[in-house]
């Protein structure tokens, strides 16, 4: 599992596994029922701290995108991608509309938010 932790972020470290696993899950790169690394290797791997890769993997789990079995490990998970999308999508749209509303209320044009949107879409 190729995850990459900057340094340089603003984003917690496990926040950024997660969101790199998520990422791996709705592009296809991992598949349902695909194993995961123990919290343990993970961490020893990103050279972090095991109660990082637990926060991430309760994260993950929490948002219906792995499973966990005790004893056998973290998987992901078999439920419909396309809800899980769907969710993801209903999350990008709530945080849209604050966007829209802020920018409403300041006088940002539509054009100037759309290039905002457009930057910042592209420079992750």
């Amino acid at each position: 599992m190729d995850i990459i932790i900057s340094n340089s972020s603003d984003k917690p470290i496990y926040e950024q596994i997660t969101t790199q696993i998520k990422n791996q899950i709705m592009n296809g790169v991992m598949q349902e029922g695909d194993a995961l690394p123990s919290m343990r290797l993970l961490a020893k791997e990103l050279r972090i701290s095991v109660i990082t890769t637990k926060h991430a993997y309760e994260d993950l789990e929490r948002d219906g995108f792995i499973e966990t079995i005790v004893g056998k490990g973290s998987f992901v998970a078999s439920k419909n991608i396309e809800f899980i999308k769907e969710h993801q999508l209903r999350i990008a749209q709530e945080h849209l509309q604050d966007a829209v509303s802020v920018a409403k209320s300041s006088g940002i044009s539509f054009d100037e938010l759309l290039e905002i949107l457009t930057v910042l879409y592209k420079e992750d």
